[in-house]
């Protein structure tokens, strides 16, 4: 699996592209915490790292044709390395969260938002109501998930990468990284788009494609509350958020999902190794611990579970 570390602009980014394995890996984590250090809400990118793990354990991969080292992964191969950083972890949790599992159903959770939704049912209920939650058959019926994510940090100007992401089977973006006018750089096939209502961009349809998965990662009440303002149209939320979302947002609900906080507490947990008994103490933007990310994708480099592709 082949994963970038790219920068675009102000955010730290990921995305796919050849590890150069002359440089140390001392030289590479310098240079991941410099960039990691300008940017706010990085566990999103160890978060999107981490589905892509899970989408591959199951996958073969086959060759590539394009200027990417060629490598033949053999089935389950992902999957051991994977379990070196994850103990204990399991794939019957689903990716997204479904109506069903809170519809007259008790579903107790032990955490709050982030990394569970106890006390913010009320709100979730609504958004899953209009939402879906299913993959799309074209990705359930790979054989192979090759992925890439992909971010808006500067690493990919004037990369011409652009023809080299589109031919991945499964391109994840984060936050409101730009693609038009950059499709040489960065490409212009959006499988997966990961965010939190600060960073959702204002123009979805036109950063996206029309079958995008747009992925809610919730982190507190308020983003359900404005997922469902948005949604239903209803008066919106202006309060709340350091930073004033869209108040209008033209999505199609039917390709909204919302991440299942299960993995963002596997990804503090198990990645990022944070203790869950800080969770009440987290505030609003301090969600993340740049030396943990850091020291996590090392050892995810270090495995071969990853490959920074933009050390160039």
């Amino acid at each position: 699996m082949e994963v970038m570390l790219s920068w675009f602009g102000k955010e730290r980014t990921v995305a796919d592209s050849s590890c150069n394995e002359s440089k140390s890996h001392k030289t590479i984590l310098h240079l991941l915490i410099k960039m990691i250090n300008k940017s706010r809400w990085k566990i999103l990118g160890v978060l999107a790292i981490f589905l892509v793990m899970v989408w591959y354990t199951k996958s073969r991969e086959e060759s590539f044709d394009f200027p990417v080292p060629k490598m033949i992964c053999p089935l389950g191969e992902v999957e051991k390395k994977a379990a070196q950083l994850i103990t204990n972890y399991t794939r019957k949790h689903p990716l997204f969260l479904q109506l069903k599992d809170y519809f007259w159903v008790r579903t107790p959770s032990p955490y709050e938002l982030p990394y569970g939704t106890k006390g913010s049912e009320e709100n979730l209920l609504r958004v899953l109501a209009i939402t879906s939650y299913a993959l799309p058959e074209s990705l359930q019926s790979l054989k192979c998930r090759r992925c890439a994510v992909v971010g808006n940090g500067h690493r990919l100007r004037n990369s011409s990468m652009g023809e080299a992401i589109n031919k991945y089977d499964v391109v994840i973006r984060l936050n409101n990284a730009p693609v038009y006018g950059y499709e040489s750089d960065v490409g212009s096939k959006t499988t997966m788009r990961l965010f939190y209502p600060e960073s959702a961009h204002f123009n979805p349809q036109r950063e996206n494609n029309p079958d995008t998965l747009l992925v809610l990662v919730p982190f507190k009440p308020m983003d359900f509350q404005w997922m469902e303002t948005i949604l239903h149209d209803k008066k919106r939320v202006r309060k709340g958020f350091w930073k004033q979302p869209p108040l209008i947002w033209n999505a199609n609900p039917e390709q909204v999902r919302i991440l299942n906080p299960y993995f963002m507490e596997i990804t503090a947990a198990k990645l990022l190794k944070l203790p869950m008994k800080q969770l009440k103490k987290l505030k609003q933007g301090s969600e993340h611990n740049i030396s943990h990310e850091a020291l996590a994708i090392k050892k995810m480099l270090e495995l071969g579970v990853i490959k920074n592709l933009t050390y160039f």
